[in-house]
């Protein structure tokens, strides 16, 4: 189906796995284009509940965007070449459904800012992040510059951007910038076992939860959001049978309504 992409479907968790080992997985347009219709599958399949990205092989997640593309762009080839990473990685990031990154190698450049348009980030622990576009005279162009300055404050974030050093599995722990760090064998079944757990829960809350989170470093005003939202639960037969469930002592059975 894909030609830079693999997919399989665990039970109702989606794997996309970028699939060019031999790149260290590196992003060029037609995995980005590629990565945009797999997470409007996302969107779009009710039997996707949840989904994990990924990259094939132990040595990479993704390690950056590939040079090659470039070379002779103009500006505003280069300004179209960000919108269109930019669009794939705000649908990752606004999916009602979870998106989680499980980070198995390098997540350099572009490859780190689409892991962090991820809801959360799993990692190996021979896992670096990093934005090092510095040393090819450029700056992150996928949201990096907004993302890891809000994982892990202003002072770090520039430092890591204007030296271009990685950010090892066990400082991005630190940082916030992943929530676990396993073994490489590990990873997979850690992220499954918590995405398990989450699409546990009611599919309405689940979507409304991500969207006011992702408020509260927005523009807009996140506690009025959040009022509203609560509100809108209300309304759901999940928030009926939720605390119909607690009342009568027995798992609740949520069916997203």
């Amino acid at each position: 189906m894909y030609e830079t992409l693999s997919t399989e479907m665990t039970g109702n968790i989606y794997i996309i796995t970028i699939n060019r080992p031999e790149k260290l997985n590196a992003l060029n347009k037609t995995v980005i284009r590629e990565l945009g219709e797999a997470v409007a599958e996302v969107y779009d399949n009710p039997l996707i509940r949840a989904a994990i990205i990924t990259g094939a092989g132990t040595r990479a997640f993704a390690a950056g965007a590939d040079i090659r593309g470039f070379a002779g762009l103009t500006k505003e080839e280069g300004m179209a070449l960000a919108k269109q990473g930019l669009d794939v990685f705000f649908k990752i990031e606004n999916s009602p459904k979870p998106i989680v990154a499980a980070v198995n190698g390098f997540a350099l450049g572009g490859g780190c800012e689409l892991a962090m348009a991820c809801h959360f980030r799993l990692c190996s622990d021979t896992a670096q992040f990093g934005q090092p576009e510095i040393s090819l005279g450029l700056i992150p162009g996928y949201g990096g510059t907004q993302r890891l300055t809000k994982y892990i404050g202003k002072g770090p974030a520039l430092e890591a951007m204007l030296t271009g050093n990685p950010i090892s599995a066990q400082i991005g722990l630190q940082y916030g910038l992943v929530n676990y760090v396993t073994s490489q064998e590990e990873l997979m079944e850690k992220t499954k076992s918590i995405l398990s757990q989450i699409i546990s829960k009611a599919p309405l809350a689940i979507a409304k939860c991500i969207n006011a989170v992702n408020a509260a470093t927005g523009n807009g005003d996140g506690y009025a959001l959040e009022t509203k939202l609560f509100g809108e639960c209300f309304a759901t037969g999940d928030m009926k049978e939720g605390t119909a469930a607690f009342l009568e002592k027995r798992l609740p059975v949520f069916k997203g309504e």
